[in-house]
């Protein structure tokens, strides 16, 4: 079976009222990621942060948290 057509198994499951709605890890992933960048924009168009302060943030949170930095360069 491929990769694109191999079942995904669920991370979670959401109950609402008497509906259960199964959860994969890619879209939880892509949920979290749209949510980041909606807020991230959000910030950064109502002049909170500026876009060159977040990316020097995320310069170094990366460093904090891989070891080898030459990756992502």
């Amino acid at each position: 079976m491929s990769e694109k057509n191999k079942p995904t198994r669920p991370l979670l499951k959401l109950k609402i009222g008497d509906k259960v709605r199964e959860i994969t890890y890619e879209e939880l992933a892509l949920s979290n990621n749209l949510a980041t960048e909606a807020l991230v924009g959000l910030l950064i168009e109502k002049d909170i942060i500026k876009p060159e302060e977040y990316l020097k943030k995320m310069h170094d949170v990366r460093k904090e948290r891989y070891r080898d930095e030459s990756e992502f360069e």
